[in-house]
């Protein structure tokens, strides 16, 4: 091939005195092991390739064919504990739970639980990290699963609060998960924490005020279905990541409207700030700052004030 890189199959079995199927299966395995490839030159023929170059390519392909084995090992080893988790469950009279849900009691299962996921996981994950900024171990443990995931072209969408924008650590992985060819969006207020993976398998917190109390694995559709269609109405209401978050017309942010329906709902300072993500200072700031604007005296005025305005 080196010397007659345009010579065809007949034309090879000629000059080698082989076979012409013996020269087919050569050229075939010269084409298995990327020494060869089609000439889109010259339809029919092939072209050499550098030798350094199909190394490359035949130790990535070993490299992904190992990563998909691993890959395997773990869906087996994730279905043997499932499998042995059903001796310890409370089932139907038949024995075989249709929609086994599996409660996950400590951050050291959840982890555990998040870990055997991440590698399942195929085709899309699905997030919402209320809270506004994450702890630096909750981010340390995200990152290696995340970037296994997003290497395997699983699409990765996750929504957090407007307030992760103050957190210099959170919004540098939400950064990094963009620059890694995740979705990220924000908004001001969002619903409990949840994750979905591929739309079939949910992890939502046992106790929403308290995450780290444990969790509950689900598989029920009718659970999937109402976090989907949760998801997607706060999805497309946030605003992405880079964009800036601008007032509305009337002057207020995102933030302070949400804050003005909170407080109007009658919801304490100490709420407020908990369903935004920020500290009860910033609440207290943003409030004073509202009743100067509307030039409110009380809490009760200002709420007359800015629904008059329109505000509410």
């Amino acid at each position: 091939m080196l010397q007659r890189p345009e010579a065809g199959v007949p034309e090879l079995s000629e000059l080698l005195a082989l076979p012409e199927g013996q020269v087919s299966a050569a050229l075939d395995g010269l084409c298995d092991s990327t020494l060869l490839r089609p000439s889109r030159e010259h339809p029919g023929t092939f072209r050499v390739i550098d030798p350094a170059v199909a190394l490359d390519h035949a130790l990535r392909r070993q490299e992904q064919e190992l990563a998909d084995r691993q890959i395997q090992l773990a869906q087996a080893k994730a279905a043997a504990l499932r499998a042995l988790s059903g001796y310890t469950q409370d089932t139907p009279a038949d024995g075989t739970p249709e929609h086994p849900a599996l409660r996950l009691v400590g951050l050291d299962a959840i982890q555990n639980q998040l870990e055997v996921l991440g590698r399942q996981v195929r085709d899309e994950c699905l997030a919402v990290m209320p809270g506004g900024a994450q702890s630096a171990a909750s981010l340390d443990a995200s990152r290696p699963l995340d970037t296994d995931a997003l290497r395997r072209g699983v699409a990765m969408r996750t929504l957090y609060q407007d307030s992760v924008r103050n957190d210099a650590p959170t919004l540098a992985y939400a950064k990094w998960l963009t620059e890694q060819g995740g979705q990220v969006r924000t908004a001001p207020l969002l619903p409990p924490r949840m994750l979905v993976f591929d739309r079939r398998i949910a992890l939502i917190p046992l106790d929403p005020s308290n995450t780290r109390a444990g969790a509950l694995r689900t598989e029920e559709p009718a659970v999937i279905g109402n976090l989907l269609t949760l998801f997607e109405q706060f999805w497309q209401t946030a605003v992405p990541l880079g964009t800036r978050t601008s007032g509305t017309g009337d002057g207020l942010s995102a933030t302070e409207r949400e804050l003005l329906k909170l407080l109007a709902g009658g919801i304490t300072d100490e709420g407020a700030a908990r369903r935004l993500g920020v500290s009860l200072r910033t609440v207290r700031r943003q409030m004073a700052s509202l009743m100067e604007r509307l030039e409110a005296t009380s809490r009760f005025e200002a709420g007359l004030k800015a629904a008059r305005r329109g505000w509410l």
